[in-house]
């Protein structure tokens, strides 16, 4: 996956507010806008949602996440 690839979200592992999450069961597609490292060994994917009226944005594990078609 590279930065700027539109992916949807398939699983959700760590703990989002109630509003990302209502959010993503809504349109579980985003946009990644970086790489993150997580617990050390693994990389995370930072992606934003784009709203109408605000950008929502959170990082994901690589599980949780697949190309969008």
């Amino acid at each position: 996956m590279k930065i700027g690839q539109k992916v949807k979200v398939c699983r959700i592992r760590q703990p989002i507010p109630e509003k990302m999450i209502n959010r993503i069961k809504e349109n579980p597609i985003g946009t990644i806008k970086e790489f993150k490292m997580v617990d050390g060994s693994g990389v995370g994917f930072w992606v934003q949602f784009e709203e109408k009226e605000e950008k929502m944005e959170t990082w994901f594990f690589e599980d949780e996440i697949e190309p969008a078609s």
